[in-house]
């Protein structure tokens, strides 16, 4: 039996596991990299010898060697936001079943900050890059990685400054059809309560409010669209107003989980209960009374596909950028259905 003779950092080499298994060195290499063309016999006993050995890839070295880190980089928003916890950890499943790490940032609401985190993060040896990136934040700076190799896929919204591949949801579909679903309960006056934190999504779910009010033959009145974001003060004050109107809504749309809470806070407040539709699902909505009814997207089906991306142009996929849109649905649970009061 051949004494194993370690290399400088004490660890064992490929050729150690090639002269114990009794073969070749490229055999070793074939087995270590999962590639076929190893018989059976040979692949066992190189198995063998890498568990006798105590044998690991040195890393590094399998960097010099073929350019890829087998990492990839992930930056969100808010990791805390479920949907975005969610997303982070589908991304992180595929990932797993390619033997990749995932290197994972949040960058916050400042697109300065925003910035800060994505150059860290490109400080790293990264295969690809997965983005939600602030809307406010110039990401041009991220063309000179893509002409260095680097793939970048983007979330949620398109980057500012950068053509890049692009996994996005129908915001105005979802919108419209929160609205449509409202209109089959009976109500004729719809309000939209909308958040101002994330422009582009609360624009297109604007826009979206907009066409299912038309689709339904009902007029677009500029006073039923309100920003309110996350601040209960202002919601329970714009409701007042709503509320003021000569001929005031008798249900709400909400464009995101997180105005939908403070709207919800409000309401409970005002000891008010109208029709409402939130766009974005989020715990405990089916707990409340009544449990909220909401337009969902996937965060499962999104991260799935923004990976599937990245590791096709991983791979060698080639073409212009592309732009995947994916559904949303609608989940009834009793406050979308409630007739006009």
């Amino acid at each position: 039996m051949t004494d194993r003779i370690p290399d400088a950092t004490g660890r064992p080499t490929m050729k150690d596991v090639a002269a114990r298994a009794g073969v070749g060195l490229s055999t070793v290499s074939r087995v270590v990299s999962e590639k076929s063309g190893v018989s059976r016999a040979k692949r066992r006993a190189v198995e063998r010898a890498i568990a006798e050995l105590g044998y690991s890839r040195n890393e590094f070295a399998h960097t010099l060697r073929t350019g890829s880190a087998r990492t990839i980089g992930v930056v969100v928003t808010r990791i805390s936001d479920p949907f975005y916890a969610q997303l982070v950890s589908t991304i992180e499943e595929r990932a797993q079943e390619r033997d990749l790490l995932v290197l994972v940032a949040s960058a916050g609401d400042d697109p300065v900050e925003g910035e800060r985190v994505l150059r860290r993060m490109l400080t790293r040896r990264l295969d690809g890059l997965i983005v939600v990136a602030h809307e406010e934040a110039d990401v041009s700076f991220l063309a000179a990685e893509k002409e260095a190799g680097t793939r970048i896929v983007f979330v949620d919204r398109p980057p500012r400054g950068l053509h890049a591949d692009l996994i996005a949801v129908d915001n105005e579909r979802g919108a419209a059809d929160a609205v449509a679903h409202l209109v089959q309960a009976g109500h004729r006056v719809i309000a939209c309560l909308a958040h101002t934190s994330g422009r582009f999504t609360s624009e297109r779910r604007q826009a979206g409010f907009r066409q299912g009010l038309r689709d339904a033959g009902l007029p677009a009145r500029p006073e039923l669209i309100v920003a309110v974001d996350d601040d209960v003060d202002a919601c329970v004050e714009a409701l007042r107003e709503l509320w003021s109107l000569d001929d005031p809504p008798t249900a709400l749309f909400t464009t995101n989980s997180r105005t939908t809470k403070a709207v919800l806070k409000a309401l409970r407040l005002l000891d008010a209960h109208p029709a409402l539709v939130g766009f974005d699902d989020f715990d405990l909505a089916e707990l409340m009374n009544p449990p909220v009814t909401t337009i969902a997207q996937d965060p499962w089906a999104i991260g799935d596909a923004a990976a599937g991306l990245l590791f096709d142009r991983i791979a060698g996929l080639a073409g212009p950028e592309r732009r995947i849109t994916l559904g949303t649905r609608l989940i009834v649970r009793g406050s979308g259905e409630l007739p006009p009061g």
